[in-house]
């Protein structure tokens, strides 16, 4: 039994057909199929989805993985509301922790990650597409952080990741606010690395994906740590385990095939060792 399996209440089953996983080459499709619901997160959804990420995290064949909700209308609405009412008293608790560690095991997966945000993010699915380390959105999505409208708050991240992507104040105005706001919007500040017109989000999306399989995975893995751990240090230590993550290229054979590859006037060919 996975160690994810352990931290739900055992009767809580494992249903495969909620969250969908598509292999393209290097690349990993991650769908929330329940569009019916808006693709909201229930406690099976939950569970599922931490349990294909701990199937993935050590995949060393894997670049990059694309987070996206079924259909065209929501990329992931949170949590389903539906069922937290019907829910027993001492089954929230769970419920909550685990929304949180689902968004902490997409931050700490080794492989970047890309939400692929089709429509409404709101609350769990803002949270959700912070937690990855790149955003591409419709046109058309709307996103926003709206717990307090419903007189709670972002509790699975949101108060934390937002002030350090877009700044503190601007984290402030739309938690407090409850505010929602469209893509181009959220691309102004930062909150959205691309935007794609109508019917162009996978073709933007993936070519976003493609452009990071391309390159060293190795390097990659290690870019992104000293990125997401040094940021977190002081500059002098941060520096520090910036040399200590560069160091972990000096030995591979993709350094060599990158030599090779530049001085033969050709593509490089990595291998992720």
């Amino acid at each position: 039994m996975s160690r994810v399996a352990d931290e739900f209440p055992a009767e809580i089953p494992d249903v495969p057909e909620v969250i969908s996983c598509r292999r393209m080459d290097h690349l990993a499709w991650l769908t929330i199929e329940r569009p019916e619901v808006m693709n909201c997160l229930s406690f099976p959804t939950l569970k599922r989805f931490r349990t294909l990420l701990e199937e993935l995290r050590d995949d060393k064949t894997l670049r990059c993985i694309l987070i996206t909700g079924a259909g065209e209308k929501a990329f992931c609405a949170g949590a389903d509301l539906k069922e937290r009412y019907t829910m027993d008293k001492e089954m929230v608790p769970d419920f909550v922790r685990n929304i949180r560690a689902l968004m902490d095991d997409v931050e700490a997966m080794p492989q970047p990650t890309v939400a692929v945000m089709n429509g409404f993010a709101f609350g769990g699915g803002t949270e959700l597409a912070l937690a990855c380390d790149l955003r591409v959105a419709a046109e058309s999505a709307m996103m926003g952080l709206t717990e307090t409208s419903l007189a709670i708050i972002p509790g699975a991240g949101g108060t934390q990741r937002l002030p350090r992507l877009v700044g503190k104040s601007r984290a402030k105005d739309l938690i407090l606010t409850a505010r929602r706001l469209d893509a181009m919007e959220a691309a102004s500040m930062g909150l959205v690395n691309r935007t794609a017109p109508k019917g162009q989000l996978g073709a933007v999306a993936l070519e976003l994906a493609e452009r990071i399989s391309k390159n060293g995975p190795v390097a990659v893995r290690a870019a992104k740590d000293a990125i997401d751990r040094g940021c977190e240090l002081s500059l002098a230590e941060g520096l520090e385990f910036e040399a200590e993550c560069y160091s972990r290229t000096l030995e591979t054979s993709d350094r060599i095939e990158a030599l090779a590859a530049f001085s033969e006037k050709r593509k490089p060919e990595y291998r992720g060792e």
